[in-house]
């Protein structure tokens, strides 16, 4: 989005990934795609000259990949598993292995058959509908360009040769990319691709300097020495400020600063509200290398542990024992504190090729999370049986997504019942008290959550999933992302009877959506009779403060009027007006801008 401030002045809207403000000089970066000519057939002569020249590329890239993990700047380095993941990409058969068919049957070249191959992945991953899952085709992409420009013989521009401070534009960056960045030269980078969830976004916050990505076409607007605002709270990008503009930010850019290291120095501080409430806080994760992060942020366990990643890039179904191995290891790193494992979240066309299963028109309402698993026991049972044998090593519960009536949890019972019998008959060790909780994401669950309750030892709702199917919203879809609203009357009041659904029947319920790491969200989801969330690491800083800012009855008491509103909009505006008198800091340092 852009819009002209002045004469001068120009104003463009993105994707915040990572807060804070930077002001300075743009650098624009030359990230544009191999320039090679992508589509030839060859003769037979030619075959094995393309099959050499593609492994070679792959060789190459798998070298690099492995040097630049090595050299990752310590402030990124707990990130090294995301360049694991590209290597593990390399090997992928459907990358690799694919390519080379096609060269040795359609006799076309490498770089087409490569394409090709990137094509049909990038198909498989659009019918995806979880949004962590689905960003990964950006890794293949990634990957895939890196391999073209090994296949051209040409290079590109290193980040590293960056030699004064600069602000970065770029069309894309990759991990590879970001794992380059010297934090004291590169104080903010923005790009016109990318989303919240990409794995550069992830490493770019632990950098800690502003990012907005998804501008679209930012780099075709700007020019190298133009001067730039970045607000990494907002999205909001200013080109050549006027001078009230540029005063007002740096001041404002100091306030933050100044903020956030309050904020951060607290963090270890229980989250407990004005009247005496405690609250716990938890951590999403992906991989299990993100526990150092977790600890790092004083987040009081996991509240979700995402288990897609050992499915996605192996040749073969990932075996027991490496299921197993990574559980252990996560759970022994974050006990004694709670570790809630999710069981796999995929539909059968990403969990292995080897199914040939039929695509779907609609992957989002088809066979997916917990449907699959029930048809695909023997996944299924692997898996619940790595996950149970890791509860032995510390406080480990396990989770079913997408979880819509009774049966299935009967079934899924019946499941860990023959799981338990024989680990016990073979004397192997688990948590004979593991408990078992299912996600709250579709209607259905929660309108049986009553009947639900007396199955399952606790709820967690989440809201990502739920808002899109309540409203029936694809919040990927940019003509109607704008009604994907966590304040819609009807979410609210869903939320809320689940809460009450779970008081009465005694059992835990916790919310895992992006609601929780909202600023503005937090008082609502207390006021509901929340008392545990789970959230991005990096948000729990400024989550906790705003908990221990707040009292439990006055926001129970905001919820009660805010149940009379009738839309979104009004219950935002109420929400937003409290929260400037709650914390007015909050508003004056831009936390509340958008």
């Amino acid at each position: 989005m852009t819009k002209r401030q002045n004469k001068n002045q120009l104003k463009l809207t993105g994707i915040a990934v990572s807060s804070g403000i930077a002001i300075g000089k743009v650098r624009l970066i030359e990230r544009t795609k191999a320039q090679i000519t992508y589509q030839y057939l060859i003769n037979d002569d030619q075959i094995k000259h393309n099959v050499r020249r593609f492994k070679d590329a792959l060789s190459s890239t798998e070298n690099q990949l492995i040097t630049l993990k090595n050299h990752m700047p310590d402030i990124i380095k707990e990130h090294g598993f995301i360049m694991d993941s590209h290597l593990m990409i390399l090997k992928d058969s459907m990358l690799t292995e694919s390519t080379v068919n096609r060269i040795l049957d359609k006799k076309i070249c490498a770089e087409w058959a490569l394409k090709q191959s990137l094509e049909e992945i990038r198909q498989i991953f659009n019918q995806i509908e979880d949004e962590y899952i689905s960003s990964r085709i950006n890794d293949v992409e990634n990957v895939t360009e890196r391999i073209l420009w090994n296949l051209s013989g040409e290079t590109q521009e290193s980040l590293t040769n960056i030699k004064e401070p600069v602000i970065i534009a770029a069309h894309d960056l990759s991990p590879a990319d970001t794992t380059e960045i010297n934090v004291s030269k590169v104080i903010a980078f923005i790009t016109d691709m990318g989303g919240r969830t990409s794995h550069a976004a992830i490493m770019a916050q632990s950098l800690q300097i502003p990012v907005v990505v998804g501008l679209e076409s930012a780099t075709k607007q700007l020019k190298d020495g133009d001067l730039l605002i970045v607000n990494g709270n907002t999205g909001e990008i200013i080109v050549n400020p006027d001078n009230n503009t540029l005063i007002y930010y740096q001041e404002k850019k100091k306030e933050q600063e100044e903020y956030k290291s309050t904020i951060t120095k607290s963090s270890h501080l229980p989250a407990i509200t004005l009247d005496g409430h405690q609250i716990t806080v938890r951590a999403n994760i992906e991989f299990k290398e993100e526990v150092v992060a977790v600890r790092n942020f004083a987040a009081e366990g996991i509240g979700l542990y995402r288990t897609e990643y050992l499915y996605l890039w192996n040749n073969k179904l990932p075996s027991e024992e490496e299921l197993f191995e990574d559980y252990r290891k996560a759970t022994e790193t974050i006990a004694p504190a709670i570790i809630n494992i999710r069981t796999l979240d995929l539909g059968a066309d990403k969990v292995s090729s080897n199914l040939r299963m039929p695509k779907e028109k609609n992957p989002a309402l088809g066979l997916r999370a917990i449907r699959f698993c029930l048809k695909e026991q023997q996944i299924f049972k692997n898996q619940l049986r790595a996950i149970i044998r890791a509860s032995n090593y510390g406080n480990l519960q396990i989770i079913f997504p997408m979880i819509s009536g009774i049966q299935e949890i009967l079934d899924i019972k019946n499941i860990i019942t023959q799981i338990t019998e024989e680990l016990t008959s073979k004397k192997i060790a688990f948590d004979s008290n593991i408990k078992y909780g299912i996600m709250i994401e579709v209607p259905s669950a929660v309108i049986m959550a009553e009947e639900l309750a007396k199955h399952v030892d606790f709820f967690s709702i989440g809201t990502n999933d739920l808002i899109q199917y309540a409203l029936a919203i694809d919040r990927e879809n940019k003509n109607v992302a704008y009604m994907y609203q966590p304040f819609h009357p009807a979410i609210l009041r869903m939320i809320h009877h689940v809460v009450k659904v779970a008081k009465n029947a005694r059992i835990g319920v916790a919310l895992c959506g992006e609601m929780c790491g909202d600023p503005l969200c937090v008082p609502i989801l207390l006021g509901l009779g929340l008392k545990e969330f789970s959230m991005h690491a990096m948000a729990i800083p400024l989550i906790k403060k705003i908990i221990r800012s707040t009292s439990l009855e006055e926001a129970s008491t905001d919820f009660d009027n805010i149940l009379k509103l009738d839309t979104a909009k009004d219950v935002r505006e109420y929400i937003l007006n409290r929260m400037k008198r709650l914390l007015p800091e909050l508003q004056e340092k831009g936390y509340l801008d958008h």
